[in-house]
Parts: structure tokens; C-alpha cells; sequence
């Protein structure tokens, strides 16, 4: 007879990459409060599995919890901002440029398909696509870097941003997908690692130009 035990690891597993997942794609928007009860109702289990996917999230930064014990999503100020959109700046050109030696046709012609899907969520104003789409299209690119660790660490980045990147996706009301990536899939065919770098630093600095509060005029 199975005892309660061995199901508790694949419960927590499961909650945990789904609301990692929503974050990520900013179905959460900034500031919302969660509670271990209401996760637990809403996936079927138990406390122990919502207590340690949550607490595996504030881990990474996809949640926060206050002294209180209040968990939300995060809403990060310009500091923060600021501090992520560097790391990215450092971070993805060089897994971009890591990339490079083993982007194959059939890859290159991957990621045409895939912003193509992007395209199609932009003119149907479909923010959570936009970013799925958007995101497959920067991780499909860096797992061909085989550099585990640095995509570890973007991934956390993401994260982070997801609620915040939903938000601006949805006032921008973009029509097609970001200019910066036909670049991209340019510099990938002739084998240009410096227009690859400059192109990738140019797509990330632009998307999060847009998060940053507009300067009061003075």
C-alpha cells in the first residue's frame, strides 16, 4: 500500500513550475497577494507542498515575503529595475555569442518560426503570448550555448521581471514582434558575433527602456 509520502515531492513539483510558469509570463500582475491556503485549494493540495513551492519562489526572487509573512509577486523599484536590466545587458550577449558556433540552419529557421508566433500575438494584442513566444525565442537561442549556469541565473531574471513585463506589454500595444530580432536572425546567418552581441544588448536594452518611469518634465 502507497503511503502519502512519495506523492508530496511530485505535488510541491508540480505547483512549484506552474506558478513559477504564470510568473514568468506575468499572468500575476505586480503586488498580488497569495496565500499557502488559496494555492493549496486551488491546486488540489496540501499545505506542505504550497509552503515549499512558495518558499522555493521568494528563493528566486519570484515572490516576496514580508515580515508579516505576506507573500506577493514583486513590484520592483527603479533601482531594481535598473540593476536586472544590467545583468541582462552582460548576460544574453554572451549566451548569444556562445551560441553562435552551433546555430545551425535548422535552428536559425526555429527561431524565424517562433518570432513569426510572436508577430501573431502582437497583432492580436495578446500580452501572455507576446511573452511565452517572446521568451521561448531568447531561450531557444541560449540553450545552444551549453552554459547551464548562466541560463540558471537569467531564468531567475526573468522571473522577476515577468509581472513588470506583462504590465508595459499590455499598454505598448505592440503590432508586430521587436525590430531588434530580425537583426538577430541576420547577424545568426553570417556568422557575426559582434552584430549578434550588439543586437541581442540592443533588443534587451529597448524592452526595458520601456519599464523605466518617464523622467517629469522639466
Amino acid at each position: 500500500m502507497a503511503t502519502a509520502t512519495p506523492t508530496q515531492p511530485a505535488a510541491h513539483e508540480r505547483l512549484y513550475r506552474s506558478l513559477r510558469g504564470r510568473i514568468m509570463l506575468g499572468e500575476l500582475p505586480p503586488g498580488r497577494a497569495l496565500t499557502l491556503r488559496g494555492l493549496a485549494a486551488e491546486h488540489r493540495v496540501s499545505m506542505t507542498p504550497a509552503r515549499e513551492a512558495v518558499r522555493r519562489l521568494v528563493a528566486e526572487g519570484a515572490l516576496t515575503l514580508s515580515g508579516s509573512g505576506r507573500v506577493t509577486t514583486p513590484e520592483l523599484s527603479v533601482e531594481r529595475l535598473e540593476e536586472l536590466a544590467t545583468l541582462r545587458a552582460l548576460i544574453e550577449p554572451e549566451l548569444a555569442a556562445r551560441a553562435l558556433p552551433r546555430a545551425h540552419l535548422a535552428l536559425i529557421d526555429r527561431l524565424a518560426a517562433i518570432n513569426a508566433g510572436i508577430g501573431d500575438a502582437a497583432q492580436n494584442h495578446d500580452a501572455v503570448g507576446y511573452m511565452r513566444s517572446n521568451l521561448e525565442f531568447h531561450r531557444t537561442l541560449y540553450l545552444r550555448a551549453q552554459a547551464p549556469a548562466m541560463l540558471a541565473v537569467l531564468e531567475t531574471i526573468w522571473l522577476q521581471l515577468g509581472p513588470t513585463m506583462r504590465a508595459v506589454y499590455q499598454r505598448m500595444r505592440r503590432n508586430e514582434p521587436p525590430r531588434h530580432h530580425r537583426m538577430i536572425l541576420a547577424a545568426l546567418r553570417a556568422g557575426d558575433e559582434p552584430g549578434l552581441r550588439l543586437a541581442v544588448r540592443a533588443d534587451v536594452s529597448q524592452g526595458l527602456r520601456h519599464l523605466m518611469p518617464a523622467e517629469p518634465p522639466r
